[in-house]
């Protein structure tokens, strides 16, 4: 328990402590914070009130904490992240009295969330999403190339992936502007340039590399977990009329580079380990370096929420579950490795679409409309194919396991007209 009050549907227990960064309007400064309940807790100021001297391998706590990005503290090493994830707990329990009782240090270092503004987490280096989900890629390939051929021959033997672009990710809250391009309006028919008709969300989930390997020298399946700093919810947008004109024969473009939405707080490895569960069946089995003798997936319910432009209420429009993801996030990293690539401090990685078995589980508007063949149904009546101007979107994700939670938060984004 912590001496901070924590209600108990909250995301960001004791048990959760994930890392971000803040400024606020009394203090300008970027700097690294953790979350408690409604509080974000300013790790600078307990930096420079001494409170970290005794943590093996935060050698300069305040120049690690007073960065306007975690890279610093990422490139540390599991074995720093887990101690100073452990000493900030203590910190915050109940039983502890160094801050407990410091009620000066209280007040400048621990701020109401309302009172502080979120940025993005890391300088990321490099974006690489995956088509991880075997529920997805199924759905997509039914319908574009039939049941018969729905998944091609590589899938179930590698992960793929392409690389996405990393100066067009953003933060939650950030608005994104309709993008652009060319795409077929009626079939058969020449293409046009314009705004996109079929803008669409990726209920995703992706994971922030902390420590890198040298080029030349793969990250093994076996210590895979040691690299990966921790998880945020993730939202590929997807113009799916530019992607489908743009993605033969090279893969996706301008329809996916727009924009690409990761949430605020940083969920470590640690604190997700309770809810490691066994993943799918792999058939076949996968090649040796591949091949996890232990259980990869994490039990991470998710969701997404449409607000449209003309309405005031969000309504849950699919519940899916990570641990549905074929491909875990270790294999994931093994195989973007295994030729010698190089992963840096900061580089994220995406699931891809979390599509789960049923139909209220998918994770797209293209599959929740089967490409716009159907519906949604929202509240007060509205319905919608695609994302129109000015509505909203959230994808929240929470882990709950013997009285336990730990969450993520939200990854919201507004979709803003296109430029004249």
């Amino acid at each position: 328990m912590s001496f901070i009050e924590v209600k108990p549907d909250s995301d960001f227990s004791i048990h959760n402590i994930p890392f971000g960064i803040i400024s606020t309007a009394q203090n300008a400064t970027l700097r690294v914070a953790t979350r408690i309940g409604d509080y974000a807790v300013d790790l600078l100021a307990l930096a420079q009130a001494g409170l970290f001297s005794s943590v093996h391998g935060l050698n300069d706590p305040q120049a690690v904490f007073s960065q306007p990005t975690l890279n610093l503290f990422m490139s540390l090493g599991k074995p720093t992240w887990t101690a100073t994830r452990k000493h900030i707990q203590k910190l915050l329990s109940a039983s502890e009295a160094t801050l407990r009782d410091n009620q000066e240090l209280l007040q400048r270092a621990v701020i109401p969330v309302s009172s502080a503004k979120t940025h993005l987490p890391a300088n990321i280096g490099d974006y690489t999403d995956f088509y991880a989900s075997k529920e997805h890629a199924t759905n997509v390939g039914i319908m574009f190339r039939g049941k018969e051929n729905a998944l091609m021959p590589n899938w179930t033997h590698l992960p793929v992936g392409y690389h996405g672009r990393a100066s067009s990710v953003v933060v939650s809250g950030t608005e994104l502007k309709r993008p652009h391009g060319q795409r077929v309006v009626v079939k058969g028919e020449a293409p046009e340039y314009g705004p996109s008709l079929r803008l669409d969300c990726e209920l995703e989930m992706g994971f922030l590399v902390g420590t890198g390997n040298n080029l030349g020298e793969p990250i093994t399946i076996n210590n895979a977990k040691d690299h990966m700093f921790g998880v945020v919810l993730l939202n590929d947008w997807s113009a799916r009329d530019i992607q489908a004109w743009e993605y033969v024969p090279l893969g996706p473009f301008l329809g996916k580079n727009f924009g690409t939405t990761i949430s605020a707080w940083v969920v470590t490895m640690d604190a997700l380990e309770p809810f490691l569960v066994n993943g799918p069946t792999q058939d076949p089995k996968p090649m040796a370096y591949l091949a996890e003798n232990t259980a990869s997936a994490y039990d991470i319910n998710l969701e997404i929420k449409l607000k449209p432009a003309e309405g005031s209420k969000y309504t849950v429009i699919s519940r899916s579950n990570l641990k549905y993801m074929y491909w875990s996030f270790a294999q994931q990293l093994a195989h973007h490795t295994v030729n010698g690539c190089n992963m840096r401090t900061g580089d994220i990685c995406g699931s891809g679409t979390i599509s789960g078995p049923t139909e209220d589980s998918f994770g797209s508007l293209l599959e929740l409309t089967w490409s716009g063949a159907k519906d949604i149904q929202l509240e007060d009546g509205i319905t919608r194919k695609f994302m129109k101007d000015n509505d909203e979107m959230i994808l929240a994700g929470w882990c709950e396991k013997d009285g336990i939670r730990v969450g993520f938060g939200e990854c919201h984004g507004k979709i803003l007209p296109a430029n004249k």
